[in-house]
């Protein structure tokens, strides 16, 4: 099994970390990628708890992290006026998170990060532009036949074909014989992500965030480059199962449609939103997308198996970039432990997650519901909460330890494995 073959499908977050550890074991790796190149821009993401562990196992990979934080002083919620309601502030200890991370990168930079980890490596292969057609399971569940979409790539059978293509992902529905929503578990949420040229913060190094009846809200923090990036989110009564409706129409609509159904969700708000919202028509880099959690009955099906968001995407818990690393650290690890038994290493695989993604899909009293409340005596009430908590260090101790994501800690036990296939 020293020159297993392994493909990787999508090279955002989950893809090239998989394809880092699983080049250690002396596996030849091939990563396609849909899109034509990675994908710029989104919203901040957090590393925490496990995310932090694995991060530590990768030479450099802590100080390149560093180098790219937003680094955010604060985020504060603001009335319409934008004088802030309470500020949350890190706590400057990676060991004791609070809801400000200090390891927070965007989404993009983190994607380049581990992309830069593994291109030079003589056993990986990245190919855009590309998608997979079919898949055909081998009778004996050894091995697993691709077509692929675009003919960058010959039909070739792998030993392992790992999907990290998302929560919608389709490497799940053929690998699975499921459909691409099935699994998929509905917040009742969307949330829309862009950058905007002018600087809404006057060169503060902080995020903003202001919200509305109705669960609406909008976050404004400082980009890498110049002006803003932007992350809108509506969120939905979890009883009122018909409210995304709108939204999922829209999305299949195309971009034109998605950002001016945006735009109208926003209509009557105050602060800066409606000057916000003429330059997201305009942005070049605007996407949205559904809440959700994903939730299998197993995690692989002969030898398709499921990584980040595909096979356990946390939704509102904050967890999913570090679910997302330990999954992949695990799953070549757990491989690699029982050499040449990919079968049994699956299983262990399987094993040693549950308990982690039970731990970092737990969502956390009120959430997400807390972000952007229904009601104007709701939005007061938890304006009042934070307030205090914002004001009482032993409050807010207390309140971060709500949240399963908060923690830098290594709580999960996670071996060093030995890299050999």
């Amino acid at each position: 099994m020293a020159q297993a073959s392994v493909l990787i499908v999508g090279a955002s977050i989950s893809g090239p970390m998989v394809a880092y550890w699983f080049a250690r074991s002396g596996a030849n790796i091939t990563v396609i990628e849909r899109f034509p190149k990675l994908r710029p821009g989104g919203q901040n993401v957090d590393i925490r708890t496990v995310g932090v562990t694995v991060m530590r196992k990768i030479p450099g990979m802590e100080e390149d992290v560093r180098s790219k934080t937003i680094n955010l002083e604060s985020i504060q919620l603001v009335r319409s006026n934008g004088k802030p309601i309470a500020t949350m502030k890190t706590t400057g200890d990676p060991e004791q998170q609070s809801l400000v991370s200090e390891f927070e990168i965007f989404r993009d930079d983190l994607s380049q990060t581990l992309y830069d980890l593994t291109i030079a490596h003589e056993n990986v292969k990245y190919v855009f532009g590309e998608q997979i057609s079919a898949l055909y399971h081998k009778e004996d569940h050894k091995g697993v036949t691709v077509e692929f979409k675009n003919g960058k790539l010959p039909t070739t059978e792998y030993d392992l074909v790992v999907a990290c293509d998302g929560t919608n992902s389709k490497t799940r529905a053929l690998g699975f014989n499921c459909g691409v929503s099935d699994h998929v578990v509905p917040i009742n949420a969307w949330a829309a992500y862009f950058s905007v040229e002018k600087d809404y913060l006057a060169g503060k190094n902080l995020g903003q965030m202001h919200t509305a009846i109705g669960g609406r809200a909008m976050a404004c923090g400082p980009n890498t480059t110049s002006g803003n990036r932007v992350t809108a989110m509506a969120i939905f009564p979890r009883k009122d199962t018909s409210a995304m409706a709108l939204f999922r129409e829209a999305q299949k609509s195309g971009e034109d449609v998605l950002k001016k159904y945006v735009a109208q969700h926003y209509q009557g708000v105050g602060w800066k939103i409606p000057e916000i919202l003429e330059e997201m028509m305009t942005s070049d880099n605007f996407y949205a997308s559904e809440w959700a959690q994903v939730k299998v009955p197993k995690l692989y099906n002969g030898r398709v198996v499921l990584v980040g968001d595909a096979g356990y995407a946390a939704g509102p818990t904050g967890g999913g970039t570090s679910l997302a690393m330990a999954g992949a650290y695990v799953l070549a690890g757990e491989i690699c432990e029982h050499k040449g038994d990919i079968e049994t290493g699956l299983e262990a695989y399987e094993q040693r997650m549950k308990p982690i993604i039970a731990d970092l899909q737990k969502i956390p009293p009120g959430v997400p519901g807390i972000l952007a409340p229904q009601t104007q005596w709701g939005i007061w009430l938890r304006n009042a909460i934070l307030i205090i908590v914002t004001w009482s260090s032993g409050a807010f101790g207390w309140v971060s330890k709500l949240f399963a994501s908060s923690f830098g800690k290594n709580k999960y036990g996670l071996p060093d494995y030995k890299w050999e296939m």
